[in-house]
């Protein structure tokens, strides 16, 4: 006579395991790691212990540039401002190995927050994304990653930290998603990378036309928000 095995009851432990384990609270979980990396940036001002320097002279100006992306990523992950990240590797490096040790690290921190916020934030936001216009976003995103992030990048006034978290969302692949970031970030990097490379001469040429590329941009920037924005609050009304 065959006998049917009974399953025990699932315990207290299994069920923490399951908890610990969903969205909601992965989701918690990158909320308190940004909140800390953000603590720790307003009590440490590490972007200030970049700008002064002071590497290990063993190391040479390529493995302090090296060096100086890895901690740049670091830092804009935990919502250091880019600018400031900029005008200090150029002002440490100078022009070529400033910029790239710069956009070595805006890959790197996109990278960063692109990967937590696809593990940790993903599972718990995507249910969410049900209006019409979150929804055409993850559309654009999900099917055109590369030429979504590349304009993302070019376009100065989208926060850094902000589009990667949101790319993470969506479906976009993480290849499409860094080479747009590498592609995209340099036109703007490099401005910032030269103006402070070239801050002990104000008036020379090349910081003249890197000022002047980034005031341009960030007027350019805001027209282009303050138009989108009328036109979002238009068509309701339409």
């Amino acid at each position: 006579m065959l006998q049917t095995a009974v399953r025990p009851p699932a315990g207290p432990a299994p069920r923490r395991a399951r908890l610990l384990v969903s969205p909601g609270a992965r989701l918690a979980l990158l909320v308190c790691l940004l909140a800390g990396g953000a603590a720790a940036v307003v009590a440490y001002e590490p972007h200030r212990l970049l700008a002064d320097g002071g590497w290990p002279p063993q190391l040479g100006v390529a493995g302090a540039a090296v060096l100086f992306g890895v901690a740049y990523g670091l830092c804009t992950a935990a919502f250091v401002p880019r600018p400031v990240l900029n005008l200090a590797a150029g002002a440490l490096f100078g022009t070529q190995a400033g910029l790239a040790a710069a956009v070595g690290g805006t890959v790197l921190g996109a990278g960063i927050a692109f990967a937590l916020g696809r593990a940790l934030g993903r599972d718990a936001l995507r249910p969410y994304l049900r209006g019409r216009w979150l929804a055409a976003a993850d559309g654009q995103l999900s099917r055109h990653g590369f030429r979504s992030t590349l304009a993302i990048r070019l376009f100065p006034g989208v926060p850094f930290a902000a589009a990667n978290y949101c790319a993470a969302i969506s479906r976009m692949g993480y290849l499409p998603f860094l080479a747009g970031t590498g592609l995209g970030c340099v036109p703007n990097t490099a401005a910032y990378v030269v103006a402070g490379a070239q801050a002990a001469s104000p008036t020379s040429p090349a910081f003249l036309a890197s000022a002047g590329f980034i005031v341009v941009s960030a007027l350019a920037g805001a027209l282009v928000a303050w138009r989108k924005r009328h036109r979002l609050r238009a068509a309701p009304a339409s």
